[in-house]
């Protein structure tokens, strides 16, 4: 073997490991975002017994928006909009927090059951409008992974009531807005990856949020002529925690890792990773709120991690494909 043929071999393998290791650290990003948001309904239910909807929201992103401004006024992140395409980013905040609102106001008029069958088709959304705007491909294993997933999510809720009498056709339509709203955002997410950094999505994200809940809040008293107890919830140590909780890991953090995922990997193996996290609630359900086991719930579970990492795993593009999308 010459000594070209030697440096050749120890480049190739260079390149190997540091692919094999950027793709433990963008699957790392996506199972810690799944935890995050697994654990955040347990402060979702600590804080809506003390506070309304739109107080838990205004104090998620007041918290968000003061974990990401931390770090850009001590200098240690800096936000670059120069001469990058700010409606791109604005939309691609506002679809999220439109999908904050949306469903806020969609669990009004329906169950929490409900909104998670609803909720569980956003990858098949989230496949069908990156296919269009962004050109990404799968194969036929990838849908199967991702129906077998989605399914085992329905079927969990299913499972979880006697019947479905009841139903709000307007809270089914209002959910519905919101998962097309939360796919829209992660594929624009996907789209803006090459001008803006993740963590500038993420501050776009948690800074927007801030002033429109808070921009609600105010007009919400105005409207109702009632005067704003806008500091009353903080005198709960519990709904503080919650929040804070909502705010900077459920907000700024796991927004960031899905920038970060999005980035890195095609929209649609992204955006499954959320019904991962349906899994993870069930489970800390169980273990922290003493919730009832049922063995439909370890069959779906399994099923639901079987179809992420099957989804994960397929449909990768070929190299020609990749090079030619960067």
């Amino acid at each position: 073997m010459t000594n070209g043929d030697g440096l050749k071999n120890n480049a190739q393998s260079g390149i190997e490991n540091s692919t094999e290791k950027s793709k433990i650290i963008v699957y790392g990003a996506a199972v810690l975002f799944s935890l995050i948001v697994g654990f955040s309904f347990l402060a979702v239910k600590t804080s809506m017994v003390i506070a309304t909807p739109l107080e838990v929201l205004t104090y998620r992103y007041n918290f968000a928006a003061l974990s990401a401004l931390v770090p850009v006024a001590v200098r240690y992140v800096k936000i670059d909009l120069k001469g990058k395409p700010l409606k791109r980013l604005m939309l691609t905040a506002g679809f999220y927090l439109g999908f904050m609102v949306f469903q806020a106001i969609g669990l009004l008029f329906a169950t929490s059951i409900e909104s998670g069958i609803i909720f569980a088709i956003i990858p098949i959304l989230a496949k069908i409008i990156a296919h269009y705007y962004l050109g990404e491909k799968g194969d036929w294993k990838q849908n199967v992974f991702i129906t077998l997933s989605i399914a085992a999510v329905i079927a969990m809720f299913v499972f979880s009531v006697q019947d479905f009498q009841g139903v709000s056709v307007t809270g089914l339509v209002l959910l519905f807005v919101s998962s097309l709203l939360m796919a829209l955002s992660n594929v624009f997410m996907r789209g803006v990856r090459s001008e803006f950094s993740p963590y500038t999505i993420a501050f776009a994200i948690s800074l927007g949020g801030c002033l429109f809940f808070n921009a609600a809040t105010l007009a919400s008293g105005v409207i109702s002529g009632e005067p704003i107890q806008y500091l009353a919830p903080l005198g709960h140590w519990e709904f503080v925690l919650a929040c804070a909780f909502l705010g900077i890991p459920s907000t700024m953090v796991s927004s960031l890792l899905m920038a970060f995922m999005l980035a890195h990997m095609q929209a649609v193996k992204a955006t499954i990773f959320g019904n991962l996290s349906t899994a993870i609630s069930i489970i800390v359900g169980v273990i922290f709120l003493k919730e009832p086991l049922y063995l439909y719930h370890i069959v779906c579970t399994t099923f639901i991690i079987i179809g992420v990492i099957g989804t994960s795993m397929s449909g990768a593009p070929r190299p020609d494909r990749e090079r030619k999308e960067k």
